[in-house]
C-alpha cells in the first residue's frame, strides 16, 4: 500500500510513481547547524542600519539570496529596493559577520544520510540559496566524495533563488532527472516553497525554532524533526518511494 504523502503527491501531479534517481539538498540548516550564525549575522547588519528585525525572522528569509532578503526589508523599511552599491556592501558586511560567529558543525545525522544516498545509488545534488564559500568550502572536508561542482547549485548559478523553483529545476538538470526522478530535503519555508513549485517531492526537515506548521503551510510533502530522524527512516522513506 503505497504512503498517503506520497500518494497525495501522485495524484496531485498525475505522476504514476517516484523514480528515484536523485536527492537535491539544501546545505544550511541540513548539512549545517549554520542557520543560527546566518540568523544573527544578518540581524546585526540590518539593525546597524536602522532597520527593526529579529533573529527568529531570518529563519523565515533562508534560501532566498542575499539580494532578494536586501530588498525585501528595504521595501519595508524605505519603500524601494536597494541599488546594487547598497547590496554589494551590505552583503560583504553580512558575510563579515558571519564569519565571526562560532563554527557551524556538521548537523547530525547528515553524513549517515548523504552515506545511504551514495549506497543506494541515487545522486546527490547541493542546491544552496548560499554564497558563503566559508562553508562550501568545508563540504568536501566534512563529507567527503558526495558531491562535486557539477553537482552543486549555489547563488552564483541562479537568477532569482528560492523561493522562486528556478535553484531546483537546475538542480535537476546537473542530475539529470525529471520532477518525478527526485526528492527535496528543505528546513527553509521558502525552499520547501521552491521545490514544491519545481513538481518535486519535498520532505521538511525541521531543525530550526519554526513551528511544523510553517513548513506544512509552505506545502512540505513530508516532515521529520530532524536529519538524524531522516537518516534512521531512510530505508523506509526509499522503500515508501520506490512502490
Amino acid at each position: 500500500m503505497t504512503n498517503p504523502e506520497i500518494q497525495t503527491f501522485l495524484d496531485k501531479h498525475g505522476y504514476d510513481k517516484i523514480d528515484l534517481k536523485a536527492v537535491l539538498i539544501d546545505m544550511d540548516g541540513v548539512l549545517y547547524d549554520s542557520m543560527k550564525n546566518h540568523a544573527n549575522a544578518w540581524y546585526e547588519t540590518i539593525s546597524a542600519l536602522g532597520i527593526d528585525s529579529t533573529p527568529r525572522e531570518f529563519y523565515l528569509y533562508e534560501g532566498r539570496t542575499g539580494a532578494s532578503t536586501i530588498n525585501l526589508l528595504f521595501q519595508r523599511a524605505f519603500n524601494r529596493p536597494a541599488t546594487e552599491k547598497e547590496i554589494h556592501e551590505i552583503y560583504a558586511k553580512k558575510t563579515e559577520s558571519f564569519n565571526r560567529q562560532p563554527k557551524a558543525e556538521a548537523m547530525p545525522g547528515a553524513a549517515e544520510f548523504l552515506k545511504k544516498i551514495k549506497a543506494a545509488g541515487l545522486t546527490p545534488v547541493l542546491v544552496t540559496g548560499s554564497g558563503q564559500t566559508s562553508l562550501l568550502d568545508k563540504l568536501d572536508h566534512e563529507y567527503p566524495g558526495i558531491f562535486t561542482p557539477e553537482t552543486m547549485v549555489t547563488a552564483f548559478d541562479v537568477k532569482y533563488g528560492k523561493p522562486h523553483p528556478e535553484p531546483y529545476l537546475i538542480g535537476l538538470q546537473k542530475a539529470k532527472a525529471k520532477p518525478n526522478q527526485a526528492i527535496v530535503i528543505e528546513n527553509a519555508p521558502s525552499g520547501v516553497e521552491a521545490g514544491v513549485a519545481a513538481g518535486i517531492f519535498t520532505i521538511g526537515v525541521n531543525t530550526g525554532p519554526l513551528d511544523d506548521e510553517v513548513l506544512l503551510s509552505a506545502g512540505a510533502n513530508m516532515l521529520v524533526p530532524d536529519m538524524q530522524t531522516l537518516a534512521d527512516r531512510f530505508e523506509e522513506i526509499y522503500t515508501a518511494l520506490k512502490q
